[in-house]
């Protein structure tokens, strides 16, 4: 008897010895808020700290950190891409301003302060794509959550000091391609700005992620579906988050769902077809007028029963787009589809709170929904991003005077009204806060109509040497 029993505690401990490095799972979570160049954000901290505790609860080591400078950053990335080597999982997430210079990534430390692109090249900034090659690069698994596609709070500068026009600062997070075993996620498409949430909180994307990638026998890609459907109704369908997978397994980071539920769970190639999750989804989007929000839905669901449906509405988006941008740009000073908007010509409009509820008033009107608050924040940036698309005009989230003109000149349906969400405060973004030039007097608004919107674009050497060299490029 005791040596069934001896054999049986070995079999256990042999059993747990291998579960455990099976099991073997770092992460890499990290929040900068306390900006010291440009206006700090509130909320990135209490993300990194809550998605911390959350992976710790489900088994992974956790190399934490909150408001890093450069130094510190690259201290906490050495012993994360250390801790990561060989290991079956190794997930990313971090929180805080980022931004895209030429189609690169960086993640901003608290102390950058980036004067122009060759600061960021010379290490000002931490170039994303290197980072994770060589910190992730040897994990059979890798999760990247970026939560940092805000406005470039450096852009200004940046294009100010260029020696050229060649530059191309964007809007936003450059779209990034998965390699195998890995899954990327932003927190809204490419080029396009998230929501910070209320102060004190949880941005939207972060909160969803909490709610759904450690729930107990979901796999990643069912959750991911189900965070994408919980921003895009919190945030009015103003914000989806967006993202790229090469998985070749399942993964669950809560346990796996009983042997015979596994039959039902969805491949790592897509997700399932015909599930309760997929309806979910479609239903979230079936009434937009934005075809990302189609397209993620066929990334995801490339053989879903709303496929048909899913390719018909984005040709038809994409044609009805065409054929509002040839209708409007007659009368267009030809100066419109050429010159570049930024805050300083924003600015130079000078417009008071009045005019800039006219502007929402006028997106709402041609089809581009966004709340009519006078303040210019993440929601309405994405907004004129989406009808500067739209019409031709260069894309910046921001306006000048030549396109402010434009947008006046369209005609509009019907006069709109006061919104009662006017005097509500707008959800806080990550990016600095705009400066509101002096009040001019509001110039009585031309007679209005609307027409149908514009399509929204769419929108990882050796180890120590690799990481500190990759931040250095």
């Amino acid at each position: 008897m005791r040596y069934q029993t001896l054999i049986l505690s070995v079999i256990c401990m042999v059993f747990a010895a291998g579960t455990a490095q099976a099991e073997r799972r770092v992460a890499f979570v990290v929040g900068n808020g306390t900006y010291k160049n440009v206006a700090p954000l509130p909320n990135p901290s209490v993300d990194a700290k809550a998605m911390a505790a959350a992976l710790r609860n489900v088994g992974f080591e956790v190399v934490e950190g909150s408001n890093l400078t450069r130094d510190k950053m690259t201290e906490r990335l050495l012993d994360f891409g250390k801790k990561a080597q060989g290991a079956d999982v190794a997930l990313f997430f971090y929180a805080g301003h980022g931004i895209a210079i030429s189609g690169t990534n960086y993640l901003l430390p608290i102390d950058a302060d980036i004067k122009s692109e060759m600061d960021v090249k010379l290490g000002a900034a931490i170039n994303i794509d290197l980072t994770l090659e060589q910190t992730m690069g040897d994990a059979k698994v890798k999760l990247v959550f970026l939560d940092a596609c805000r406005d470039n709070p450096f852009a200004a500068k940046i294009k100010s000091n260029s020696a050229t026009r060649s530059v191309n600062v964007q809007t936003g997070l450059a779209e990034m391609k998965s390699g195998e075993g890995t899954l990327i996620a932003f927190a809204t498409g490419p080029g396009q700005t998230a929501l910070d949430g209320q102060e004190g909180g949880n941005s939207p994307f972060t909160r969803a992620l909490l709610a759904n990638l450690t729930q107990p026998g979901v796999e990643i890609q069912q959750a991911m579906t189900k965070v994408r459907a919980q921003v895009n109704e919190e945030t009015n369908k103003g914000q989806l988050p967006w993202g790229h997978t090469n998985l070749i397994g399942a993964v669950y980071l809560n346990g796996a769902p009983a042997p015979g539920a596994v039959a039902a769970a969805a491949p790592a190639s897509g997700a399932k077809p015909g599930s309760d999750v997929e309806l979910e989804f479609w239903r979230s989007i079936k009434d937009s007028n934005k075809p990302e929000e189609f397209n993620a839905y066929l990334t995801n669901y490339p053989n879903g029963q709303f496929r048909s449906l899913a390719l018909s509405r984005i040709a038809s988006l994409e044609s009805g787009a065409k054929d509002a941008t040839r209708n409007l740009s007659t009368g267009i000073d030809p100066a419109t589809f050429k010159e570049e908007a930024n805050q300083t010509t924003e600015d130079q409009i000078g417009l008071d709170r009045g005019q800039r509820r006219d502007v929402q008033r006028r997106l709402n009107g041609l089809g581009f929904d966004t709340r009519v608050t006078g303040q210019f924040d993440a929601p309405t940036r994405a907004v004129i991003t989406r009808w500067q698309a739209a019409r031709g005009y260069p894309k910046s989230g921001y306006l000048n005077r030549l396109q402010h003109k434009a947008l006046l000149t369209e005609i509009v349906a019907a006069a709109p009204t006061a919104s009662s969400e006017e005097e509500r405060p707008a959800p806080k973004r990550r990016a600095p806060s705009t400066v509101q030039a002096q009040p001019q007097p509001q110039q009585p608004p031309p007679q209005r109509q609307y027409s149908n919107p514009g399509p929204d674009p769419a929108g990882a050497g050796r180890f120590i040497g690799g990481v500190v060299g990759g931040m250095l490029r």
